[in-house]
């Protein structure tokens, strides 16, 4: 027998499956068999990968071992400054790595939590509290009321059950049991109303059940195996990044050992030549890049915090901003998991309750949403009142620690406090309303009948309460009945309506079952609400002598409404070109509805259901995957199926969840969300990022942040490859033309800091383009350096190349006889010109005078300490002969100003450019 089929076969056909007894459970000794043939009633962990698997995993990328090499070689030539920077870089970046990664999965740990520490099971006829990892398959165990389930269990007794699986299948509301019946093989997980299941919640009533699977084949062991089997993927940052420094090091090692060959077979003395081929190695190889985007990430993450999400891994802040595809959760996503009474019906009117969650704020509505008054309404007290008080649940208060807005909160079921609040709303409270009503009997819910009867002794003294009062009110006793409008309605013989109660017909009902099948269509639980006078309380009440004869009142309709903000935050995430598709375990024609709600579909946009997957070939579901946008009904293998195949599609997919169900998914996606409020534990430890306001509209946020991150570390790349390409380039042309080398080995050291190291990190700090939310994400495939990038390198290394060539020829001319004072205006130039370009740099796209030259505050103080190093080497004296630095006069800046503005220049014409060109492909 499988796991996964014991739903199918009756109670009678799983006591001889399983080869116990229904009454007096497993022997001590059949129990301790089993223990040793199934294993502990627990989930297993993967072994964790040790310290040094992680720290040796820090250096495996091939820039950093290139900055390794070039740290070695920077000590043994002399330059210990320079050697102890990079290697600096080097132990921070590995460090970082392995604080983030040894907080290794607790996703298991969380699972672990939620199963139950004890059960109370039936053993040699006796009932025993044992610890829930000793029981095995064929222990009869006993659920009460508060109880966690604490393995999967065919049900072999229901009494009033209902048992809580939003935290497994996503379903907004507690499930029915029954332990009678077989399903179909094909029932989702959500209707095997036969099944209770391991980690869920017992939130009314008692049962008892078949442990059928325990541990790791029970269905939390299958999510926990899922978490397991997904192997840690690259982000798309962190490929190209391992690509583009793999790139970078080969071609800057392969140019610089051009340029020490070619100057040896030119005659150059050899250690002169190892000494500037080695300085210009470590000047080009970007030895700040992996210490600026882990920077860049860090500081990004501090900035999701403000905006409400909490980064549990780096890279999650880029890969979020390059997302095409959002799956979302539905209940406490993308709705509130507050399930709320919306419309009402009685006196023939159909009204509107507003308010938000369980919070009792809000009114009376007419269609126009104009107010509507309860006294214009007779019927509506009762129905309210009625639907109050035949409940369990309470609202409680609950007031903030720091004298900030009290909280609400529902005790019991969520479908009556939805009653509850409601009748608050009209001012209508338990409290006050027991006071003058109170319950002296009562007849509890049962799935067969599908409604409960509450019966009240009557106790309207005061004047006020008898000018209230309604015809119900006017016995010493009443009895309130909710329930299936349709069952309800069945019982009644009249009906409320206009303050007097009349005798129900034919159209009358018609008319009160078209309301309930439109409210139903439209995703409302719908409850009718009934009464009946009672001149005496029975003695015994039953079914037969109480629910009879009723008067009709009303319908109230409810639904688990969607938050305020996701409908715009949906609409910001299509602008900027992200699909949305909402994922959730209740049934299509409410997710429909509520998807439709949202703007997220329209009518006659199709609604997948999790059967509807499984009859579709993976080749099918891709083309299907394209252009459904809303799934019912699915399982947590269903969510994966939706995640692959969008992966599959090219798209970098976030998958938003709060409950245990969502968690495989949630780790197989490119990044995982999970929320802070309503999220189990299981989805928190999985996810890469976690909402702490629960609020749709961070997720829309955090890919701004994300988009923002990524752009700042394009832009210092782009600078930093244009000024280390003129460099290698000036160099070059140098020794293939047989001059003498504009850059001596240290000053080319010198400008390496100058210029990789503050400036650069100030680009990772810009607060991004104005119009970055209405650009397409990027292509997945595209790389760190596109065609556009690649263009502008072209012109910034030819700019910068000219510009400090041309200077060092001047310099030759005006100092025939100071190779030094040459050197010295390349220098000056080269450095100042890449610093002016760094400016132009803080945008691809706009003009710096667009987004504001001294918008960056960072940015000036970075390039006002570089200029301030850089003037240090030319005018303090003794510095001179280590530099190899002359003094530099007004004349010798003037003549070099328009050769410093030539790169800026360049690189603002240039973007130019691509704005006109961007405009005209736009056009065609």
């Amino acid at each position: 027998m499988t796991g996964d089929s014991w739903h199918q076969h009756s109670a009678q056909e799983t006591v001889e499956l399983l080869e116990t007894h229904l009454h007096r459970g497993l022997t001590s000794e059949e129990a301790k068999q089993r223990l040793a043939q199934y294993g502990p009633n627990e989930l297993q962990e993967r072994p964790r990968p040790t310290f040094w698997q992680l720290l040796l995993n820090q250096f495996k990328q091939f820039l950093v071992l290139i900055l390794i090499v070039a740290a070695l070689v920077s000590f043994f030539l002399g330059e210990y400054v320079e050697a102890g920077a990079i290697m600096a870089i080097v132990v921070l970046n590995a460090v970082l790595g392995v604080v983030q990664e040894s907080k290794a999965e607790e996703a298991l740990a969380a699972l672990q939590k939620m199963a139950a520490p004890e059960a109370k099971v039936v053993r040699n006829g006796h009932v025993l509290t044992i610890p829930a990892r000793s029981l095995v398959p064929g222990d009869l165990v006993i659920l009460e009321t508060g109880n966690y389930v604490p393995a999967d269990m065919r049900l072999v007794e229901a009494v009033n059950l209902r048992i809580e699986e939003a935290s497994l299948t996503g379903e907004s509301v507690p499930v029915e049991k029954k332990a009678e019946g077989v399903l179909s093989p094909e029932a989702p997980l959500g209707d095997r109303h036969n099944m209770a299941f391991m980690g869920t919640l017992v939130s009314y009533g008692r049962g008892q059940g078949l442990v059928v699977t325990t541990g790791m084949r029970t269905q939390f062991g299958l999510i926990a195996e899922m978490i397991q089997s997904y192997e840690e993927e690259q982000t798309p940052l962190q490929v190209k990044l391992d690509q583009l420094g793999k790139w970078l090091g080969v071609g800057c090692l392969a140019i610089c050992a051009i340029v020490f060959g070619v100057g040896i077979w030119e005659g150059r003395p050899v250690l002169d030549m190892f000494l500037t081929a080695v300085s210009l190695a470590i000047a080009a190889v970007p030895e700040g890049l992996p210490a600026v985007v882990t920077i860049c990430l860090a500081l990004g993450m501090q900035e999701m915090i403000r905006r409400h999400a909490l980064i549990r891994k780096l890279p999650a802040v880029e890969t979020l901003g390059s997302a095409t595809a959002i799956c979302s959760d539905k209940t406490g996503t993308i709705t509130q998991n507050e399930m709320t009474a919306v419309q009402v019906y009685a006196d023939s009117d159909l009204l509107y309750i507003t308010g938000e969650g369980y919070r009792p704020e809000g009114e009376l509505q007419e269609e126009d949403g104009s107010r509507a008054e309860l006294r214009w309404y007779p019927s509506m007290r009762p129905l309210l009142q009625g639907g109050l008080l035949c409940s369990d649940a309470r609202l409680e208060r609950i007031e903030s620690d720091d004298g900030g807005e009290p909280t609400w909160r529902i005790v019991g079921d969520p479908t009556e406090g939805a009653l509850v609040v409601a009748a608050a709303k009209a001012d209508l409270w338990r409290e006050r309303v027991e006071q003058e009503l109170p319950r002296v009997a009562e007849i509890p819910f049962d799935s067969e009948r599908k409604r409960m009867t509450t019966i009240h002794r009557v106790l309207l003294d005061s004047t006020e309460s008898k000018e209230i009062a309604a015809p119900e009110l006017q016995t010493p006793y009443v009895a309130y009945v909710k329930g299936a409008p349709d069952v309800i309605l069945d019982l009644c013989t009249h009906i409320t309506e206009d303050g007097g109660v009349w005798p129900l017909d034919r159209a009358q009902r018609e008319r009160i079952l078209e309301m309930n099948e439109g409210l139903a269509s439209n995703a409302r639980r719908v409850l009718g609400v009934a009464y009946r006078p009672l001149e005496a309380l029975l003695s015994n009440p039953s079914p037969e002598k109480v629910e009879r004869e009723l008067i009709f009142v009303g319908l109230i309709g409810m639904m688990d409404p969607a938050r305020p903000e996701a409908k715009e935050a949906i609409e910001i995430a299509r602008q900027a070109g992200i699909r949305t598709f909402m994922i959730t375990g209740d049934y299509p024609n409410t997710a429909a509805a509520i998807s439709r709600e949202i703007g997220l579909v329209q009518h006659g946009d199709p609604v997948l259901s999790g059967a509807d997957m499984d009859k579709l070939s993976d080749e099918e579901f891709a083309r299907e995957v394209e252009r459904t946008h809303v799934y019912a009904r699915v399982s947590p293998q269903h969510k994966v199926r939706i995640v692959e195949a969008l992966k599959g599609q090219g798209h970098v997919v976030a998958m938003t969840g709060d409950g245990v169900n969502d968690a495989p998914a949630l780790k197989r996606a490119d990044i995982g969300v999970a929320m802070g409020i309503t999220g189990t534990d299981v989805s928190k430890e999985t996810a890469d990022m976690v909402l702490t306001d629960d609020n749709f509209a961070s997720i829309v946020a955090a890919v701004e942040e994300g988009r923002i991150i990524y752009s700042n570390i394009r832009k210092f790349v782009y600078y930093l490859l244009s000024c280390n390409l003129g460099e290698i380039l000036t160099i070059f042309l140098a020794t293939l033309l047989r001059w003498d080398l504009p850059l001596t080995a240290i000053q080319l050291l010198w400008l390496n800091l100058l210029t990789d190291g503050a400036p650069a990190l100030a680009l990772g700090l810009e607060k991004g383009d104005p119009d970055i939310m209405e650009q397409p994400p990027r292509p997945p495939d595209e790389p760190v350096i596109n065609r556009p990038m690649r263009r502008g390198i072209g012109v910034q290394t030819v700019a910068i190349t000219a510009a400090t060539l041309g200077a060092f020829l001047l310099g030759k001319r005006w100092f025939p006889d100071s190779l030094a004072a040459a050197q010295t205006m390349s220098f000056v130039t080269l450095s100042t010109s890449e610093l002016l370009r760094a400016y132009t740099a803080r945008s691809e796209r706009y003009s710096v005078f667009r987004i504001g030259v001294w918008s960056n505050q960072y940015m000036q103080m970075s390039v006002a300490a570089s200029i301030a190093l850089l003037l240090a080497v030319i005018y303090i004296p003794f510095l001179d002969p280590i530099f190899n630095t002359a003094f530099m006069g007004l004349r010798e800046w003037l003549v070099m100003a328009p050769l410093i503005l030539l790169p800026a220049t360049a690189a603002e014409i240039t973007k130019l450019l691509e704005r006109q060109r961007g405009v005209w492909q736009a056009l065609a």
